[in-house]
């Protein structure tokens, strides 16, 4: 008797993830408004004062900061922006002190990645007093707008205009010089309209003699959908091939005749071929020998079980490094290794995909779409199976796939899978330590 395949089981292992926010002291540092504050971002601006001031334009420096309500929106959703001018290139041009709540900001954030475009920001008419020739106080403006494409999507902050509205109405327009501005905040979106693949079936038996029938139960495909049984050597089809119609809750019972001595899986899907998106994912199946011995001859016979696809990590808490309050940025530390063990003996490969919570600390949190990593794995020398990373970007609570390997004719190995950490604070995060917590998935 040949080898046989036991489907794939969901293994997930958990590790606790904390960074701390170091307090120091700092003297009139503007704490960037509720919700995912970015990274505060420096930015030459072109401002003319008002005609009436008799002032050459300004060419100043401006401090900018993008905050949003959401870091890893679906595709459809509204986000809301937040644009604070920390600090403004522009002061009160005239030598006449300006009263509270007499300025009305408006601006633009410069969206680019798989969105582009801006976005029109507008802020309430209130300020604190201004001097004559005084500094203009920090401000913020807020806009909306909608997620049409998956992906990252980079916010910089864009032009602005400060307007007065005390004896006469006056603007002071700053225009970035070097457009666009540095990104100050990065979001993640995801597309939700791929449906899930829940096909899977079930064999009444994992071998028989050539010609034999094989009953075939399904779940989870299109009610009423045609579908196909068919025989598989390694990745490819066989001639052997059936078809069965879905009940209305998406399931049936069928059978497929299977001659072909190559065999060693069973698939179901729907379509013209079998696809990752359409399909099943493969059921061992083996054809008996049952060639005649010859006179005088013995026939021996030995039998290869098939394992099981496991998982096992190094530990189960990560600390990554502080950060210092005002300053913010990347908190870095190293994945614990998670070692992969796929003795399966089947045509499946597997994917390790990861998604991690928001950071909770004391009164505040940091969104999970701020955690990246950069992924690495390494196959065991005599793997049937090549380890592959997955791409360097962000986590988030949407996840993505630290390794994998690919179907083929025969998998199966051992793979040692790690990834650097990356997570952006920002920069005005409330002291104190944060915790989130990663969770890996073995299929």
């Amino acid at each position: 008797m040949g080898p046989t395949l036991r489907r794939p089981r969901r293994r997930r292992w958990a590790s606790l993830l904390a960074v701390t926010v170091v307090a120091v002291t700092a003297g009139g540092a503007l704490a960037c408004p509720a919700g995912a504050a970015g990274t505060n971002v420096d930015y030459a601006t072109h401002c003319i004062p008002p005609a009436i001031a008799g002032l050459p334009p300004i060419d100043g420096t401006t401090t900018g900061n993008i905050s949003v309500d959401k870091t890893s929106p679906k595709v459809g959703d509204t986000v809301t922006v937040t644009y604070t001018v920390v600090t403004p290139a522009a002061s009160n041009p005239t030598e006449l002190a300006l009263p509270a709540d007499i300025m009305t900001p408006t601006g633009k954030v410069t969206l680019s990645g798989v969105q582009t475009g801006d976005v029109t920001v507008a802020g309430p008419k209130k300020n604190d007093p201004v001097p004559g020739k005084g500094a203009f106080p920090s401000f913020s403006m807020t806009g909306t707008f909608k997620v049409t494409k998956a992906g990252d999507i980079k916010l910089s902050p864009g032009d602005y205009n400060i307007h007065t509205s005390y004896i006469m109405e006056l603007d002071t327009p700053c225009t970035v010089t070097n457009p666009p501005a540095p990104v100050s905040q990065t979001i993640t979106a995801t597309d939700d309209s791929t449906p899930v693949n829940n096909r899977a079936i079930t064999l009444g038996s994992a071998s028989g003699d050539p010609g034999a029938s094989v009953t075939v139960k399904g779940s989870g495909f299109t009610p009423g959908a045609t579908v196909t049984l068919a025989g598989r050597a390694g990745d490819k089809q066989t001639s052997d091939t059936a078809t069965v119609t879905a009940g209305s809750d998406g399931s049936f019972n069928g059978s497929l005749a299977v001659n072909d001595k190559t065999t060693t899986a069973v698939v179901a899907y729907e379509g013209s071929s079998w696809t990752a998106q359409k399909g099943s994912p493969p059921a061992a199946y083996v054809v008996n020998d049952t060639t005649p011995v010859p006179d005088g001859s013995q026939k021996l016979t030995t039998t290869v079980k098939a394992g099981t696809l496991s998982m096992s990590q190094a530990g189960d808490a990560v600390s990554l490094s502080a950060v210092e309050f005002g300053k913010g940025g990347a908190s870095t530390g190293s994945l614990n290794k998670v070692t992969v063990k796929d003795f399966r003996g089947g045509p499946a490969g597997w994917s390790l995909t990861g998604k991690v919570t928001d950071f909770t600390g004391p009164g505040a949190k940091i969104d999970a779409g701020k955690l990246s990593w950069t992924p690495a794995c390494a196959t065991k020398a005599g793997s049937l199976s090549t380890c592959k990373a997955g791409s360097a970007g962000t986590v988030g609570g949407s996840g993505a796939t630290l390794a994998s390997t690919p179907d083929g004719t025969l998998t199966g190995g051992e793979f040692t899978v790690d990834a650097g950490l990356s997570l952006d604070v920002p920069a005005f995060t409330p002291p104190g330590s944060y915790s989130g917590v990663l969770t890996l998935t073995l299929t």
